[in-house]
């Protein structure tokens, strides 16, 4: 199997950062979009002004919002918002090939992983997971990245690579497709936290603990949903929690700050254009742990505070207050 026209489904920030990875060279690459004015903008002076400003883009990238202009593509990348996925694959028209799927989050109203979701919409395609530490505007403009892609068939995850890899974007292959999902769904909810903590004054030892008990939690979590613990510990796990809870460039950290510097959290996410996938991620989240007897203490703080449930105040004291115990649990 050859791989050539790729397909990026989503005009976001990443989206538009992996339409250029794909596009290096010169490579055909068809951009997806429902917003027209980001596909005017891409196919006229080849930015993405909304999502990505400042970035010139490889002019081999074509913007539509039209799926039946993908009907040649040999992959997708699927890089909508998590809580959209469904509804975009139900719209277009399902491919056969490949779909990998970009996006970190788990689906609020059935639960489900998604790789899951993808499985449901589009049965006959196989679907992989490309995950990692990654700032769009970082891989836009070619600095050095690392990634995992995690695929059930090796030699499809081999002829992936071979097609996105670029020595500024380096990919590394995986089987554990649930395993790089989880870690960055989870990461997204306790990178709300980290900025929760930063927009606090609370100073950068008790982000260093949050991350490290955060990192617990997500292994504990993952562990129990059949992933691995070498890659929940890997890029797509423990590399992805330390960059977005470390940088206002993430879009949850930034929203955990607003919170804790004592805005309203309605406000917030009415205001905002881009997705933080974490708020969508939590309650669903704390839901599935709480039925499995996963213990998440950070993850059912973030859930109150986002609800309403708890002032920032008692999140944080009961956070804090947390009995000692054996730091392997």
């Amino acid at each position: 199997m050859t791989i050539g026209t790729m397909a990026v489904i989503g005009g976001g920030a990443w989206g538009t950062a992996l339409a250029q990875v794909a596009a290096a060279g010169g490579r055909e690459t068809i951009l997806w979009a429902i917003e027209e004015d980001v596909v005017a903008a891409i196919n006229r002076i080849h930015e993405n002004p909304v999502y990505l400003r400042s970035q010139k883009l490889n002019p081999a990238i074509r913007a539509t919002s039209n799926f039946s202009e993908l009907a040649h593509c040999d992959a997708w990348l699927v890089v909508t918002p998590a809580q959209h996925m469904r509804a975009v694959l139900s719209r277009a028209p399902c491919p056969n090939m490949p779909l990998i799927l970009c996006s970190k989050g788990i689906e609020e109203g059935k639960g489900q992983m998604l790789h899951q979701v993808a499985r449901d919409v589009c049965p006959t395609s196989p679907v992989a997971v490309l995950s990692g530490p990654t700032f769009a505007h970082e891989v836009a403009a070619g600095l050095p990245t690392a990634v995992t892609l995690a695929c059930d068939d090796q030699a499809l995850g081999e002829t992936l690579r071979a097609r996105l890899a670029l020595p500024e974007f380096r990919i590394y292959l995986s089987d554990d497709v649930a395993g790089a999902e989880i870690g960055g769904a989870v990461k997204n909810v306790l990178a709300i936290a980290c900025g929760v903590v930063e927009g606090r004054g609370l100073g950068q030892n008790a982000r260093a603990a949050l991350i490290a008990r955060g990192f617990a939690e997500m292994t504990r979590f993952g562990l129990a949903m059949g992933a691995r613990r070498e890659t929940l510990a890997g890029l797509s796990g423990l590399g992805d929690l330390v960059l977005t809870c470390s940088s206002e460039a993430s879009r949850n950290f930034s929203l955990g700050k607003a919170i804790g510097e004592g805005r309203d959290v309605a406000a917030l996410m009415a205001d905002r254009r881009t997705v933080a996938e974490g708020a969508h991620t939590a309650p669903v989240l704390h839901r599935i742990a709480q039925d499995k007897g996963i213990d998440m203490p950070i993850v059912a703080a973030v859930d109150a505070l986002l609800k309403g449930a708890m002032p920032i105040e008692q999140v944080l004291e009961t956070l804090m207050a947390r009995p000692p115990r054996p730091e392997t649990h």
